[in-house]
């Protein structure tokens, strides 16, 4: 009772006294109410981080409800997009990864999805195929450093390893460094702001060549996905596998889809019964076949057919997305119908 006078009546001091009992048995009960409130809150906000933001989201589905961010890692979606996108098996594609798209024309042939290169080509790109109901994957090397690209000076000397035989601007990476993870981050940024629904990291197989001259191991590929998958999920991306059949297993929780190149190339050891493990999982395997000769510029009619048929070579690529398409990866291509189109590209 602040502010009242030293010489107050005693009477009056006895019935001040009576009067404070029951504010204090108020505030104790209100002390109570507050610290189980904040008990109960507690034991929500670590029941929903258990549920959630510690579960990484196993399996594959063609909903996108359910493959929204569930990584706990903080969600910057400079995109906008609130939900991962699940592409379907089946879905039709182009791949182009010599030089940039012409967007001032139709785009051509008429795909659900379009698989580029996240350096080449812009955001006003990527808006117009979304405009048109068209998927983007944006595709970047992620085990490799490249001669030419803006970010190659920061690639340290000790994290690059020997040349790949068919590139000689390029270098195998040590996937393991945070340095070189460091660079990758910035790459799936960049995809994210230019509205990519998925990335597509190449040569993650370094383990599987032996000029890489960095010790590279299995599991060195499968720690080195679950980095790339945590990535892309803090931006609702999807990610898909490149080849490295040897770790589907290890990786198929992590990933969205496969971007196969060749499995049907060898005749006597095909392998696309290796990858039809992402069919099995509700998930799509866009395939790639390149001609026999490297400088050819159509693919053999008959060897297209038997890998259309599923048979030979072809067997276990059933439900494949399967294009065929000259080993500089320009805008021309083949369907398994034996249709053929050039996309429109930037000279």
């Amino acid at each position: 009772m602040a502010g009242r006078d030293s010489h107050v009546e005693e009477n009056d001091v006895a019935m001040e006294k009576q009067s404070q009992a029951p504010v204090k048995q108020f505030m104790a009960t209100w002390k109570k109410v507050i610290i189980t409130g904040v008990t109960l809150a507690s034991i929500i906000g670590l029941s929903v981080g258990f549920g959630v933001g510690l579960t990484r989201p196993r399996g594959g589905s063609d909903d996108e409800s359910s493959t929204s961010n569930k990584t706990g890692i903080e969600l910057r979606n400079v995109s906008g997009r609130s939900l991962k996108w699940a592409p379907k098996v089946g879905e039709t594609w182009q791949i182009v990864l010599q030089n940039t798209i012409r967007s001032d024309i139709d785009f051509n042939p008429d795909v659900s999805i379009w698989d580029f290169d996240v350096f080449d080509n812009d955001k006003e790109t990527i808006d117009k195929l979304h405009d048109r109901g068209k998927k983007v994957v944006c595709y970047f090397s992620a085990g490799t450093w490249e001669r030419g690209r803006t970010d190659a000076d920061q690639f340290p000397e000790e994290d690059l390893g020997g040349t790949l035989p068919e590139w000689t601007d390029e270098r195998w990476a040590r996937i393991s460094s945070s340095k070189v993870r460091n660079i990758m981050k910035s790459r799936i940024a960049l995809a994210a702001r230019k509205g990519c629904d998925a990335i597509d990291p190449d040569n993650v197989d370094g383990f599987q060549n032996d000029e890489n001259n960095l010790g590279l191991t299995p599991q060195d590929s499968i720690d080195y996905l679950g980095f790339l998958h945590d990535e892309a999920s803090k931006y609702n991306m999807a990610l898909g596998l490149k080849n490295a059949a040897d770790i589907i297993d290890d990786v198929m929780h992590l990933v969205d889809f496969s971007v196969n190149e060749q499995c049907a190339a060898d005749q006597e050891n095909p392998e696309c019964e290796s990858f039809h493990k992402f069919i099995e999982a509700g998930k799509p395997v866009f395939h790639i076949e390149y001609p026999p000769e490297d400088d050819a510029q159509t693919y053999p009619d008959d060897l297209r057919e038997e890998i259309c048929a599923r048979k030979g070579s072809g067997k276990g690529s059933d439900e494949f997305s399967t294009v065929f398409k000259r080993m500089n990866l320009d805008g021309w291509v083949q369907f398994c119908n034996g249709d053929i189109y050039e996309t429109a590209l930037v000279p």
